[in-house]
């Protein structure tokens, strides 16, 4: 197979301004190419580029009535990138911003973000700890232009998080335990008022010490667009958010396990909303069932492996769960970007980018608090135990 670069670790520490700045002069090669990518997407759909501050504004002003700290801390990116601040505001709400641009324009809607999720409870699991994981499925491009942040904060859990150059986060988990994964889904419901950016709702939530924290952040912030997002906890729990811009549907794990694709599966959720996403992407049916049934198979010893073979499953190719680069509706490469498998009590996130033609991982770690190694050491000396 081909040898893809990992994606580089940015490490971040300070008041919001300072990593903010560390990370605007670390990153901004790979920033350049974040903003280049999302402005040439509105420049092809016809929209003017002169208008994006205009808007972005209502974005900015909802951030900073949110979240003022986060506020700063991306204008201190485009500063310390050498970058407009309407640029980092566009990667962080680059799903909300590029639809609505094109709407403005009457073009096709953006090729959406699919992705593939799983978490398996320590029950389920081979060596009794959680794991979580995930594919993204987006523009092959971003291999080129995502990063992971490790970010030592003075006012909350250390985070670790997998995103695009100049994001705040995308995927990930904190010291405390808490992961969170997302994958695109699409309802009658969106766009009919503004709301927060999805990238940020998921900083937020992994900023949070508490579990219920988190799970409020994501269930309750108002958002512009539908959204589905896991959350677990280290403890041994998962709640899968099907998030509607107004209400949230929880789906609770099903013998030890949740996966979830990009199709709503709350019968709740589907009572009262019309499913949108399936037009453009009817594979998240099959996807969805391709891994939920291989890893059912492997009983209640689901192991690190089990989970990457599930996600490297063709059936469907090209359209599959592990999608190689195959030319995308607006004219870019669609892919895989990267497949994440998150082992939070040993504080290890491995990442595969571009996994259909590339077989080589990166291990990147974070220092956990004292409660979840302990809680990591008891798991493993039960399953030896038990052995």
């Amino acid at each position: 197979m081909k040898s893809v670069e990992p994606f580089p670790l940015v490490d971040l520490s300070g008041s919001p301004r300072e990593r903010g700045l560390a990370y605007g002069a670390a990153a901004k090669e790979r920033i350049d190419r974040s903003i280049a990518l999302y402005r040439g997407q509105l420049r092809a759909a016809g929209y003017d580029l002169g208008d994006l501050a205009g808007l972005s504004q209502d974005f900015r002003k909802r951030v900073g009535d949110w979240a003022p700290e986060m506020l700063e801390e991306m204008d201190a990116i485009a500063e310390g990138a050498g970058v407009d601040a309407v640029d980092i505001l566009l990667i962080n709400a680059r799903t909300e911003l590029v639809q609505l641009a094109k709407r403005k324009v009457a073009a096709n809607a953006s090729e959406p973000d699919g992705c593939t999720g799983v978490v398996v409870l320590p029950e389920a699991s081979a060596t009794g700890e959680l794991l979580h994981a995930q594919t993204w499925d987006w523009l092959a491009e971003c291999a080129d232009t995502a990063v992971v942040l490790r970010i030592r904060r003075d006012d909350g859990p250390d985070v670790l998080t997998f995103t695009e150059a100049g994001g705040m986060a995308r995927n990930g988990f904190n010291s405390v335990g808490t992961s969170i994964t997302a994958n695109y889904l699409e309802s009658d419901r969106d766009y009919r008022t503004l709301g927060l950016p999805l990238s940020l709702i998921r900083r937020r939530a992994l900023e949070q010490q508490h579990f219920s924290q988190s799970v409020k952040i994501v269930a309750t912030t108002p958002k512009s667009a539908s959204n589905n997002m896991i959350l677990s906890t280290v403890q041994g729990f998962a709640v899968d958010l099907e998030c509607a811009p107004d209400e949230a549907f929880p789906i609770t794990p099903q013998d030890g396990l949740i996966v979830h694709a990009n199709h709503w599966q709350s019968p709740v959720a589907l009572s009262k909303l019309k499913e949108m996403g399936l037009h453009n992407m009817p594979d998240s049916i099959y996807r969805d069932f391709v891994v939920r049934r291989h890893l059912r198979g492997c009983g209640y010893t689901i192991g690190e492996q089990d989970i990457r073979d599930a996600l490297s499953d063709r059936l469907g190719a090209p359209f599959s769960v592990c999608r190689p680069p195959i030319p995308g509706m607006s004219g870019n490469l669609s892919a895989t970007v990267a497949t994440l498998l998150f082992r939070p009590a040993a504080g290890t996130m491995e990442i595969t980018p571009l996994p259909a033609i590339n077989a080589e991982a990166t291990i990147y770690r974070l220092e956990m608090e004292s409660a979840v190694r302990a809680m990591n050491s008891g798991a493993r000396e039960k399953v030896l135990a038990d052995a």
